[in-house]
């Protein structure tokens, strides 16, 4: 077991433990029909730098110089599934098809560098409709350009911002399908990797943010039931030799939430789902 501090220890860690660190680091990987060039993936980081969902130049420039650079999988930052999806409105997205051309240009390039193109699809929920950080980063009303919220339960995401609007069983199936009209997108913009970001309380599966009581909340199996309900939804339009992968945080760090012991069950159910890889 090599640490982070082992590796900072100046003068501390063997050469032969460096030299077998960067023997798997540099390996190839294989999953499912992609091959990564090495063990690298290129995080999916906001950039908000986008104009109605569209990508621009910022965005090619971004990912591809990092393709360039030897990374061998490029992930995209959150890619909304629908308007109300995205954390700022410098998110990028994918609702609808005229959004498929400006990322066919990047992903083509990252190709081209020898890298595979990833995308993280996702719905903010409560935590959508803030300004970009630059710009202050506060809740954005809609006189200010923001929108509605939506939640599994009325709880604000913080008590500066407004009670979020409960989602009921039909805007839940509206939301599963959105995920798998934008996995549809992903795929004709040329997308080899898809992952599904579940983290950051973006879905149901938190006990402090999901009081409900019908199938979508409650216990763990309710919680976790919209997360498996977007993987089956997905996994309807995208290739069985293309991988998924699920994003999560292992605990909400407060007492009587998401913990790592419901991580642990949820990898196993995530397991029986065939989900490819965990990024937690």
């Amino acid at each position: 077991m090599i640490t982070l501090h082992d590796l900072f220890s100046f003068g501390k860690i063997e050469s032969k433990k460096i030299q077998m660190i960067s023997s798997i680091l540099f390996s190839p990987l294989e999953l499912r029909s992609i091959r990564l060039r090495n063990r690298i993936m290129l995080s999916p980081m906001c950039q908000y730098s986008a104009s109605e969902g569209f990508a621009n130049d910022w965005h090619l420039v971004h990912y591809g110089s990092r393709a360039a650079g030897g990374t061998a999988l490029i992930m995209q930052e959150a890619t909304a599934v629908c308007p109300e999806g995205r954390i700022t409105p410098g998110d990028l997205g994918l609702w609808k098809d005229e959004h498929i051309a400006p990322l066919q240009r990047i992903t083509r390039f990252i190709e081209d560098r020898g890298a595979v193109p990833g995308v993280q699809l996702a719905h903010a929920g409560r935590k959508a409709s803030t300004a970009i950080e630059w710009e202050g980063g506060e809740f954005l009303m809609p006189e200010k350009g923001g929108w509605q919220t939506v939640a599994p339960s009325p709880i604000p995401y913080s008590e500066e911002r407004p009670t979020p609007h409960v989602l009921n069983i039909d805007e839940i199936h509206t939301i599963l399908a959105q995920f798998a009209s934008a996995a549809q997108r992903a795929l004709q913009a040329g997308f080899k990797v898809l992952e599904i970001h579940a983290a950051h309380g973006y879905e149901f599966l938190s006990p402090l943010s999901n009081t409900r009581d019908d199938e979508y909340g409650g216990s763990f199996a309710r919680r976790t039931k919209l997360l498996l309900d977007i993987i089956d939804a997905v996994k309807e339009v995208w290739p069985r030799h293309l991988p998924i992968f699920v994003r999560i945080s292992a605990t909400d760090w407060l007492p009587e939430g998401w913990d790592h012991t419901q991580s642990v069950e949820l990898a196993k159910l995530l397991r029986e789902k065939r989900i490819d890889l965990i990024d937690v």
